[in-house]
């Protein structure tokens, strides 16, 4: 048996691969790869590397094994997700695999927009599988913000149509931290965790964070969803994915990312990490 991470050289996998390197012995751990050269990081610390494709449904034939504890990280091809998805979920059944944990997104069925589609079919795929599951309903991470400071330093704003809704994130790492722990320790079979951030804050806020912790002024600009789309695509964003962004937006104003249930900290035994913290380490 070996607790086996998919997308595992992905800024979430890696993560997870560095929990359990840090609770597990090295043998125990195997990493589902594209890329064995971009992997071989993990080599050298003694994971195994198992070479596939989401999107090659032939090549995850041997990527799991019978009592392998899997946690398939969603896939980042929005919109080709679900049969990607699909093909790991058969191959696992298939294989026999004693767990399957997968990264779905806060609010399960309840998330009505766009970005959450995929996820929720994917949960309804695993269920209809009949394989022991564990779902992992991410929030946002605190660097789906702060990866991309530049622009709100560079224009004095944070821009978004997200009204006075609230975001209660986290970190991937401690998100990652979750992970690990669901799929080295037992009772996580059957079981549904909605993991946020320990406190929501709104978008106000954080350009209020941002100004602190530069010294500069940093205003909150709401604009309609509409003209968020055209500044992203202006930016050079593909309109396909503004749209996703802006209607992401709308979801925020509407609640759906404000959610804290207690989960996450109770998985990994520490409070949350605070955005003022990811914003610091970021200019840092």
């Amino acid at each position: 048996m070996s607790i086996v991470v998919t997308g595992a050289t992905g800024a979430l996998g890696r993560l997870v691969i560095d929990e359990l390197l840090a609770r597990v012995p090295a043998d125990q751990v195997a990493a589902v790869v594209r890329n064995k050269e971009k992997a071989a990081g993990l080599a050298a610390r003694g994971v195994e590397l198992r070479i596939a494709d989401y999107s090659d449904p032939a090549s995850l034939d041997g990527a799991f094994r019978s009592g392998d504890r899997v946690l398939l990280i969603s896939g980042s091809e929005v919109g080709r997700r679900v049969p990607q998805h699909t093909a790991v979920v058969e191959a696992a059944k298939a294989a026999g695999v004693a767990q399957l944990a997968y990264t779905g997104i806060l609010g399960g069925p309840d998330a009505d927009f766009q970005l959450a589609d995929e996820h929720k079919v994917t949960e309804q795929l695993i269920l209809d599988s009949g394989l022991p599951y564990t779902f992992l309903r991410n929030g946002w991470y605190n660097e789906n913000y702060t990866e991309n400071l530049a622009p709100v330093l560079e224009h004095g704003a944070v821009v978004t149509n997200a009204g006075d809704g609230r975001v209660a994130s986290a970190t991937r790492a401690d998100y990652a931290a979750a992970a690990a722990t669901v799929l080295v320790s037992d009772g996580h079979l059957g079981r549904v965790y909605e993991l946020s951030g320990d406190t929501a804050w709104s978008f106000a806020e954080y350009a209020a964070e941002v100004a602190k912790a530069t010294g500069k002024e940093i205003v909150y600009r709401d604009v309609p969803a509409a003209t968020h789309q055209e500044i992203l695509t202006g930016a050079g964003v593909p309109e396909a994915m503004a749209a996703i962004l802006a209607d992401v937006g709308t979801a925020i104003e509407r609640g759906l990312l404000a959610t804290t249930t207690g989960d996450l900290a109770r998985l990994t035994g520490r409070p949350t990490t605070p955005i003022a913290t990811s914003i610091a380490a970021a200019l840092a």
